[in-house]
């Protein structure tokens, strides 16, 4: 998924660059003597940055749902999941990509139109910062989090059962209100970590794009900067997702293993007394 979201990328922002040059039109003022470019592509960008966005997120979407799954058959059957080429990373990759697939496309839509918003508000202010601007941009990325936060969560339950996308999520929230642990995955810093670890990478990337412009004065840069800092922001954006998608795994992981010991602890209390994990079993029993 790494791979092909890095392909991916390199034809999106070469579809970007194109589309701001093709549309780009420039006329002299005759009293001025100045050249005014305007650009007429503005609709394709929202277009484009719009699949971009929803193909990170299914693809990121697949690699949480597939987890999810090999942590629910690993959870009650470990033999058939005790390799990283076993039977249930397959079934579970399989059904992510057939069965379960319109339930990840929906919800990763979501994020997608809001993502995209964002980052078009987020271009606007750069040019020109108002208070209209930037309530705009914290209610939009309020709004992200909160249908992100769902999302990881219903994910689960599509992995591992195969459960519609908005039945997931309420059968999902209602486990955890029945085992009273709102407050235990309201602290779950692993997400807040791993975002450290993506945001770290986006500004190292970032600040290559931009020391690469800085470098060679490229014209396929300067037709992509259609703000200042745009190449910044292009490298950063790059570094984000596609960390993102590697992180994915440690992430799902644990959540799987959240829902899992809420909803089946004596199951792995019996299956895995012999192993490391035994400890972790009783840890969290006694915490709880």
């Amino acid at each position: 998924m790494l791979v092909v979201s890095f392909g991916l990328t390199f034809i999106q922002a070469i579809a970007v660059a194109g589309v701001s040059k093709i549309k780009e039109s420039c006329k002299t003022d005759e009293v001025t003597g100045e050249e005014e470019c305007t650009n007429s592509g503005g609709a394709a960008i929202f277009f484009l940055l719009i699949c971009y966005f929803w193909t990170q997120q299914v693809m990121k979407n697949t690699i949480h749902v597939t987890v999810a799954g090999t942590v629910g058959t690993w959870w009650v059957a470990p033999n058939e999941a005790s390799t990283c080429c076993s039977k249930a990373v397959n079934d579970s990759f399989c059904r992510a990509t057939t069965y379960s697939f319109g339930s990840i496309c929906y919800g990763s839509l979501i994020v997608a139109i809001l993502e995209t918003i964002k980052t078009i508000v987020r271009s606007a202010r750069s040019e020109e910062d108002g208070i209209l601007l930037c309530l705009v941009d914290c209610i939009l990325g309020c709004i992200e989090q909160l249908v992100e936060y769902f999302n990881k969560w219903a994910y689960i339950y599509v992995g591992l059962y195969g459960y519609s996308y908005c039945e997931a999520g309420k059968n999902v929230i209602n486990l955890f209100r029945a085992r009273g642990w709102d407050a235990i995955i309201a602290d779950d810093l692993v997400d807040n970590a791993l975002f450290f670890v993506c945001f770290s990478i986006g500004l190292v990337v970032g600040a290559l794009g931009e020391g690469l412009y800085q470098a060679t004065k490229d014209d396929w840069f300067e037709n992509a900067a259609t703000f200042d800092g745009a190449n910044f922001l292009l490298g950063f954006l790059v570094g984000l997702f596609l960390s993102a998608i590697l992180m994915s795994a440690i992430s799902s992981a644990t959540n799987a293993v959240i829902v899992l010991f809420a909803e089946a602890p004596a199951e792995f209390g019996k299956l895995h007394q012999s192993s490391r994990f035994h400890l972790l079993h009783f840890n969290l029993k006694k915490l709880i």
